[in-house]
């Protein structure tokens, strides 16, 4: 199918022979003038163009290109249509061939400029100055320096290489094409120059990013007009030379409202907000009209500030300007108010609109993932007429932001199945949902991706990636990512020294922290978490206060609340539970409700029952739905055998509506994740993986194992204790792992809660007598299971 639509080009040619039998065969210039002006469809031009067929009068070379303008800017006729008209000329002159090869570039179709160029070489019409400038535009918006340069040699053998109005459109040209020394050479040898030339050559600078050059190049122009004023405030914006733009625009003589957008743009690329809209209401007060550029430029001020209310005035600006119907100024509304958390003003603005880019539905989506209307969003999503990469990477990113990891690993393949290629967002979302999920093998497969399709290895990415495989508890693949990384940011110094202490590589993990110092990166608050982090793993309570005080003292770091909350964790852990209390009491802010946890946690852990009960109420009070503590109080109820506590505190969180988060382990088996809950009976495999328990038990007996029941909150016999703790959620996950993964690949599991004591001890009997490596991740740290030893050395 060419340009013209075939069955109405067929058409309009059925057409012409009925009325070629039926006209009278008259008409005059003045008569074709008048019935052009009033043709308004295929239909009423065809009797036109019939007319002067019958009457001989297409034969008048003058009259046929009128005709020929009107067909090859007329919207409802194909170029097609120009084309064919255009071989019924008898003798076309230049401007005959310059009104269609122009036409070609207006609408859209650029690329059969060239052919028709040559189709006028081969006859009898030679090309004049108007010409070469048209062809050679069309190379330009193609980006195409193969056809300019031909055309080049064209303009040298016609003799055109002296006219400036040619030698302006070849600077363009080389300029767009990114050839600035070809067009620095025709500038500096041009005979003549014009303010076009030395526009042309500015802007060629200025979209190079070239500052010193374009400064140059400003400072010598015989006369700074506005518009190559308003060329330099846009790369001063882009260059982050904000006061050099405002002191040109301050000394502008005239400005027009390109300068005007020029300078709030600039403010607003360089993150200055509100001088932005400060300059957008100077522009108002002065009476400059307004355009949709500058009304984005403005709204997405209004959007970074929050300024709701202004946003509001500049939306009524918009419709009194008349400038509701256009795409851009309603996609950055669509924008601010979905970004405001006005969804259902955007969600109007959007079904009112004639037309939808894909900018349109890609705001709408951001926007209904912004408010948590994840449902709404992915209903859009799928609405879609097309989707294009940005489309994909929101939806994909929306799902990991509000931890929706199954989701994003399923829309990613959706993704690939399409055969559309991602960038960066994408690739780092569906790798934060595998480092949650411990989905190695995913994660190595898109670790593989990045590397076969080319991707760099930025800071971005190698945090990401580092992050994963240590959350996967692969540390090996970590470190190997790391090392390779040429750039490193403070980020991924923290993303090792963090991934290491929760391995439960403490002695490393310092080792990186003083490297990451030698190397000249400052540490940041992150990075002391992980530090701390380290010394509570490991129980290091003397290290841990040394770096919590250098913080302050060295580093000019004030600890925050979770700074805190890791030494009162480390304290606690250490049995110093006194001390933990003191500094719970002497924190410059409100302990939170992790901070009072971890107390409880360790008062749990050294039976120390009353501060344990006072702590635990106190937490209740806090947060009276936290299933968690009231959990936590119950066992050190039961712990002690106070189980009338118990009863009573299970009925507060009956009455309270409070449900205890089922304990729930990972697994991941031939790039699928398996989900196992206490107790459960529904996976697929259950009788197979009730053999193995059995076998579990077996050997678990002949090692000396004796189920530690302390943690079961209930008042029942023992015996019954103990088939409830076999049937933990780690346990089945083990089970299954051992049936699913084969030696020597670790078993690799990840758990939402923190793992139970019996389980724990459990887990070190198991890996020696199946010798197999199980590496669990609970909600604290990481257990690398190896001949009957954990990697936290029963500190955690």
């Amino acid at each position: 199918m060419s340009l013209a639509k075939r069955p109405v080009f067929q058409a309009l040619k059925c057409c012409a022979g009925d009325v070629t039998r039926s006209i009278k065969p008259t008409i005059t210039l003045s008569i074709l003038e008048f019935n052009l002006q009033k043709c308004r469809n295929p239909k009423e031009f065809l009797q036109i163009h019939a007319q002067m067929v019958a009457s001989g009068f297409i034969r008048d070379t003058f009259a046929a290109s009128r005709l020929l303008s009107f067909s090859a800017a007329s919207p409802f006729l194909g170029l097609d249509y120009s084309r064919r008209l255009l071989h019924q000329i008898d003798n076309p002159n230049a401007f005959t061939w310059n009104t269609l090869m122009r036409a070609c570039i207006h609408r859209n179709s650029p690329q059969f400029a060239l052919p028709l160029y040559r189709s006028m070489l081969g006859g009898d019409s030679a090309p004049d100055s108007y010409t070469h400038p048209i062809v050679i535009h069309a190379s330009a918006v193609r980006s195409s320096e193969v056809e300019g340069k031909l055309i080049h040699a064209h303009v040298v053998k016609f003799g055109f290489d002296s006219d400036v109005y040619v030698l302006n459109t070849l600077i363009n040209m080389y300029s767009v094409c990114g050839n600035l020394t070809d067009a620095r050479h025709l500038f500096d040898r041009s005979p003549v120059l014009d303010s076009v030339s030395w526009n042309s050559m500015l802007a060629a600078h200025v979209q190079a990013g070239d500052v010193k050059e374009a400064f140059r190049l400003f400072d010598s122009m015989p006369e700074q007009n506005t518009i190559a004023a308003n060329f330099m405030i846009a790369l001063f914006g882009k260059c982050n030379l904000v006061s050099d733009a405002r002191k040109l625009f301050d000394g502008m003589d005239a400005r027009d409202v390109v300068s005007w957008t020029a300078m709030i743009s600039c403010y607003e690329q360089n993150e200055l907000f509100a001088e932005a809209l400060e300059m957008f209401h100077r522009m108002k007060r002065e009476g400059v009209s307004m355009d949709e550029v500058v009304m984005v430029s403005a709204l997405s001020a209004c959007t970074k500030l929050g300024a709701n209310k202004k946003g509001e005035v500049i939306h009524g600006l918009i419709i009194k300007d008349g400038l509701d119907s256009y795409v851009n100024p309603r996609n950055a509304l669509i924008y601010m108010y979905s970004n405001h958390g006005n969804i259902v003003a955007a969600r109007q603005l959007f079904d009112s609109c004639r037309f939808l880019d894909q900018i349109s539905w890609n705001s709408m989506i951001s926007g209904y993932l912004k408010c948590g209307l994840i449902g709404e969003a992915r209903a859009l999503f799928d609405a879609m007429p097309l989707k294009d990469a940005v489309s994909w990477s929101t939806m994909i990113a929306g799902y990991a932001q509000h931890d929706r990891f199954m989701e994003t690993l399923e829309l990613f393949s959706e993704m690939q199945v399409g055969h559309i290629k991602p960038d960066e967002t994408p690739l780092v979302s569906v790798i934060s949902a595998c480092a949650r999920l411990s989905a190695l093998e995913q994660g190595k497969w898109v670790h593989a991706y990045i590397k076969k399709n080319g991707f760099a290895i930025n800071v971005f990415l190698g945090t990401t990636l580092i992050d994963m495989y240590m959350k996967c508890g692969t540390v090996e693949t970590a470190m190997e990512v790391f090392n390779g990384m040429k750039h490193r940011g403070t980020s991924t110094w923290n993303a090792v020294i963090l991934g290491l202490a929760m391995n439960g590589l403490v002695k490393e993990s310092f080792v990186k922290f003083e490297e990451m110092k030698r190397c000249g990166v400052p540490p940041n608050e992150i990075t002391f978490v992980g530090v701390l982090g380290a010394c509570r793993h490991a129980g290091l309570v003397d290290e841990g206060r040394q770096h919590f005080n250098t913080m302050k003292q060295v580093h000019g770091i004030l600890p925050n609340i979770k700074h805190y909350g890791c030494m009162v964790d480390l304290l606690g852990r250490a049995g110093l539970l006194r001390e933990a209390e003191e500094l719970v009491e002497s924190m410059p802010m409100a302990p939170d409700v992790a901070t009072w946890g971890a107390l409880l946690g360790a008062c749990k852990k050294h039976g120390a029952i009353d501060v344990g009960e006072r702590v635990g109420k106190k937490l209740i009070e806090l947060e009276p739905h936290h299933d968690g503590f009231h959990v936590l109080l119950a066992n050190i109820y039961a712990s002690k055998g106070k189980w009338d506590d118990v009863m009573e505190l299970r009925g507060t969180m009956r009455q309270r509506g409070v449900m205890k988060i089922p304990g729930c382990s990972m697994i991941e088996s031939d790039g699928v994740i398996h989900e196992f809950l206490a107790g459960d009976r529904t996976h697929p495999h259950i009788e197979k993986i009730d053999k193995m328990l059995e076998e579990m038990a077996r050997r678990l007996k002949l090692e000396g194992y004796q189920p530690d029941t302390t943690d079961v909150a209930y008042d029942i016999e023992e015996e019954e204790k103990e088939t409830t703790l076999y049937r933990h959620s780690e346990k089945l996950a083990i089970a299954f792992g051992l049936i699913s993964t084969p030696p020597p690949a670790p078993i690799r599991i990840m758990k939402n809660l923190r793992i139970c004591g019996d389980c724990h001890d459990a887990a070190k009997i198991i890996s020696r007598a199946f010798q197999r490596e199980i590496i669990l991740r609970d909600r604290q740290r990481f257990h690398h299971f190896r001949q009957g030893l954990c990697s936290c050395t029963d500190f955690w």
